[in-house]
């Protein structure tokens, strides 16, 4: 079967490599559709990120759909040619994290397409991909592409949740690439009474007025363009940044209400943070890192039509055009969710 494999910056490769077998409780996908997220773009113009770096060759890819080519033994509620979304996120069950509940943050993780362990998580940009029964959702009624959608609109639900009650809320959104756009149908699905979406590109500013933005502003056309929110100690309830930028996220405290609560999203480094205003603002800044029980509950809802991910899937390449998907992914002026056909 061929695999996308990321050797090093800027070296991307197709690669044979032999179709693997299932076993107990597992099943053997023929993948269709894979998404290209921030980190596969990490590791394919740089190498990696931050102190995570590439140091063996890995098949890249995490946003998966595939129909099920065949099932191991003991497998059920499951058929052959069945659509399903994949979940990349495989934790232990059995570290500390895990009982607890908080199975995000399993010691033990494999998670499809990280360099974070050595070594490394091979992902599931391929023909064909052996995943436990568990990870598979059933998507019925979804296309491969919306299928797909799954991993990274799942972040959003649990950035969601760090974010609290949005009910007649208003609620900003920094970043409008793929994240940051789920971010605001997600707000407008969960009762946000106006959401303001930020860029630095038009074309990302249009798809989040599409999304649902009541207001999108273009930030690299002025350096004060939040202060209008700023009058009476601010004007949004919640936040969520998933620009990575730091003058993104300094540059919102003034447009925040006392008692706000700011959700990171975003991975672009260390940041400085204005902590004294925070600090008399009384502003909750909370992270949030992937996700879990969530994935089934994101396909769920883009099967009862409760969120309509396919205005975000604007292009799509076959594998062998994968060099080509990447470099395009890369571009916000005209690209948003950028997909390969397997």
């Amino acid at each position: 079967m061929k695999t996308i494999v990321a050797h090093a910056a800027k070296d991307l490769r197709i690669e044979n490599r032999d179709v693997p077998q299932p076993g107990p409780n597992q099943v053997l996908i023929k993948m269709a559709a894979g998404g290209i997220c921030g980190s596969d773009l990490h590791y394919y113009n740089h190498g990696g990120f931050g102190p995570i770096q590439l140091k063996e060759p890995m098949i890249l890819g995490h946003e998966v759909s595939g129909h099920i080519a065949s099932l191991g033994e003991g497998v059920a509620g499951l058929r052959e040619g069945q659509l399903v979304a994949v979940s990349p996120s495989r934790p232990c069950g059995t570290c500390k994290y895990c009982q607890a509940g908080a199975q995000n943050h399993c010691l033990n993780m494999r998670f499809y397409g990280s360099a974070m362990p050595f070594p490394h998580i091979q992902g599931a940009f391929r023909e064909y991909l052996v995943a436990d029964a568990t990870q598979c959702a059933v998507a019925d009624g979804l296309t491969t592409g919306e299928a797909a959608m799954a991993e990274p609109l799942s972040v959003v639900l649990h950035a969601a949740k760090q974010a609290g009650d949005l009910m007649g809320k208003r609620v900003l959104v920094t970043g409008c690439g793929p994240i940051g756009l789920l971010a605001v149908l997600v707000a407008r699905q969960a009762g946000a009474i106006e959401i303001v979406a930020t860029d630095i590109t038009p074309f990302t500013l249009a798809m989040a007025k599409k999304a649902g933005a009541d207001i999108a502003i273009n930030v690299a056309e002025t350096s004060s363009a939040l202060s209008e929110f700023s009058e009476d100690k601010g004007h949004f309830d919640a936040m969520f940044e998933c620009s990575g930028v730091a003058a993104a996220l300094a540059a919102a405290v003034p447009a925040m209400r006392p008692g706000a609560t700011i959700v990171q999203l975003g991975l672009g480094g260390d940041m400085t943070l204005p902590m004294q205003a925070m600090t008399a603002k009384e502003l909750r800044l909370t992270g949030s890192f992937r996700f879990h029980s969530e994935f089934f509950a994101s396909v769920e809802m883009m099967q009862r039509g409760r969120l309509d991910v396919s205005p975000l899937l604007t292009h799509s390449f076959p594998m062998s055009e994968a060099v080509e998907a990447f470099e395009l992914a890369g571009d916000r002026t005209q690209a948003v969710k950028v997909l390969l056909a397997f």
